[in-house]
């Protein structure tokens, strides 16, 4: 009888302990795949496994702005909230919003400090005013560009690409191609109305968030106004940005205007205010600048930031 008693409290015991590894087990393959719960079904979190992250929430009973955009998008970069939209993926005229890319495919392809001969230029809309036979940097050429909106300075930096103009454009469709951005084409580097020619506030969202990691290209678009000169010192351009927003709503940094007489006011707006970093694109506006100011002013009014945890890690 002893021995039997004896058999079974072993047997006990190693049932006890091999119940012991298969819910470890069970809680670790739960935290391996849903981190989030760790801390709900496992254990408290502490701040040895914590993250932290500050997520926007809306008051209650806000009311929406009306805007006259026909496409808009307001999203919270840090923590990839959309704050607000109005149809989001339809494929509206970008205009000079082009440019966007245009100035991300010229630093794929040129140094800054390469010198390039100005050709023959045929372009309508705005120009910085490059003459023919102009020797100029690129980098002055992404000034011209950005800040003045300049549709010479996309072409000449088109036309000037060793593999073509249509080359270069055919890059700048690889580009918004290679970052997931199915809802945009390209058949010029201007911006210029084209039935081939469209891209959404989404896309526009996204490929800004990546320009504006270029530290190159968010210095020029924060720039007010530039001197910009040819290489031999012959030529002068004045340059002021068309950026009604930039130095006077606190926090905005760029991006990009856009305007054609179909596609009407374009603007895609960055802003970093009180740790916030919000991204902003209307396209199809009638007031470009008061919504964007209205939109702005709505979210940093209506939304709080909350800190939310996420556990990671084992037992």
């Amino acid at each position: 009888m002893k021995s039997i008693f004896t058999t079974t409290k072993i047997n006990l015991f190693y049932l006890a302990l091999v119940s012991f590894v298969f819910i470890s087990t069970s809680a670790i393959s739960l935290a391996a795949n849903n981190p989030s719960e760790i801390g709900k079904k496992i254990r408290p979190v502490t701040t040895l496994d914590a993250k932290y992250s500050d997520i926007p929430v809306l008051g209650e009973s806000v009311g929406f702005p009306v805007l006259s955009s026909q496409s808009v998008m307001a999203v919270d970069l840090v923590s990839g909230v959309t704050l607000y939209e109005k149809d989001p993926l339809k494929p509206l005229f970008p205009a000079s919003t082009t440019k966007i890319v245009t100035a991300l495919v010229a630093m794929d392809v040129y140094n800054l400090d390469e010198v390039i001969t100005v050709g023959r230029v045929n372009v309508v809309g705005q120009k910085m005013g490059l003459v023919r036979g102009e020797t100029i940097t690129i980098e002055n050429l992404l000034n011209g560009l950005l800040i003045y909106s300049a549709n010479d300075a996309a072409e000449v930096l088109a036309s000037n690409y060793p593999e073509g103009r249509e080359e270069f454009i055919s890059l700048m469709n690889q580009k918004v191609e290679s970052l997931g951005l199915i809802n945009t084409y390209f058949a010029n580097p201007t911006g210029l109305d084209s039935a081939a020619q469209y891209s959404t506030v989404k896309d526009l969202v996204t490929v800004s968030k990546v320009a504006m990691r270029n530290p190159v290209f968010s210095s020029i678009v924060g720039t007010k106004e530039k001197i910009i000169k040819s290489e031999d010192g012959k030529f002068t351009h004045s340059v002021k940005n068309i950026n009604e927003l930039l130095g006077v709503v606190d926090g905005v940094k760029g991006v990009k205007t856009g305007w054609t007489e179909v596609a009407r006011e374009n603007l895609v707006t960055y802003i970093e205010r009180d740790g916030r970093v919000i991204m902003i694109a209307v396209l199809g506006s009638q007031d470009r600048f008061g919504e964007t100011e209205e939109l702005i002013d709505w979210i940093f009014k209506n939304y709080t930031w909350e800190e939310v945890k996420y556990s990671y890690g084992g037992l």
